[in-house]
């Protein structure tokens, strides 16, 4: 089951002006490893969802990996989000 790993205060815009909230999931794989996506949220229920952008050994791994993450890799996210 998907968990909420972080929400960033950063807002990402579409090119109608629309603002979505970034989010990071992860959740566990049979193997142990975790894996990790980014959500964008808009205010008017629209969800996008990244692939798969990591995979990490543990849970502590996969947070520290989404702590670092900047506004640039939400912008480049976006565009990758269906």
């Amino acid at each position: 089951m998907a968990e909420l790993i972080q929400t960033y205060g950063e807002v990402v815009r579409d090119a109608g002006g629309e603002e979505y909230t970034v989010h990071a999931y992860g959740e566990a794989r049979g193997d142990g490893n975790w894996e990790g996506w980014l959500e964008f949220h808009s205010s008017l229920g629209a969800v996008r969802r990244t692939n798969r952008e990591t995979t990490q050994p543990n849970l502590e791994a996969l947070r520290y990996w989404a702590s670092g993450l900047e506004p640039v890799y939400f912008d480049g996210a976006f565009s990758r989000a269906s």
